[in-house]
């Protein structure tokens, strides 16, 4: 939920180009609650990903240029591992517990396949490209995102 979240307000940023924006403003942008966007954005600061400046002319800005930043990268930094269970983790692995041989486990080897097959995508797509298919989808010229009304979460009756 949290690289859901990030990559909204990334994407925000990105199309921000070199401007700063302060966290109301990425929020609004990208319907991410403000509060739980100021956890993420300290997050993004400590993994290099953004800036952060202090001030009247301060606000958030991309730390690397969007397409040097990858998908992956931000969802490893917010949610940990793509590999669905730790034993099929390339960074974290760790042993099942109650595996009795982990080199013999076929839903090792299963898992193993989905972290490959997601990584396959999200460490090709770059923040750059993202940012301009969300563009794309919303219809919105370079630099609106920011600008965008925040879209309506539906109502759902009890």
């Amino acid at each position: 939920m949290k690289a859901k979240y990030a990559l909204r307000a990334l994407c925000v940023l990105a199309d921000a180009g070199d401007g700063r924006l302060q966290a109301r403003q990425i929020a609004v942008a990208a319907s991410v609650p403000a509060k739980f966007l100021e956890v993420i954005l300290v997050e993004l600061r400590k993994a290099g990903l953004v800036t952060s400046k202090r001030g009247v002319q301060g606000g958030h800005a991309l730390a690397q240029p969007a397409a040097e930043i990858m998908v992956g990268q931000v969802i490893r930094t917010l949610d940990g591992p793509l590999a669905p269970i730790r034993c099929a983790s390339v960074t974290a692995y760790r042993p099942c517990s109650d595996c009795p041989d982990p080199e013999a486990c076929a839903l090792r080897g299963l898992m193993g396949a989905v972290r490959d097959a997601m990584s396959a995508v999200v460490d090709r797509r770059s923040l750059a490209q993202l940012a301009r298919e969300t563009r794309s989808l919303q219809r919105l010229p370079p630099g609106e995102a920011s600008r965008a009304p925040a879209r309506r979460r539906p109502r759902t009756r009890a």
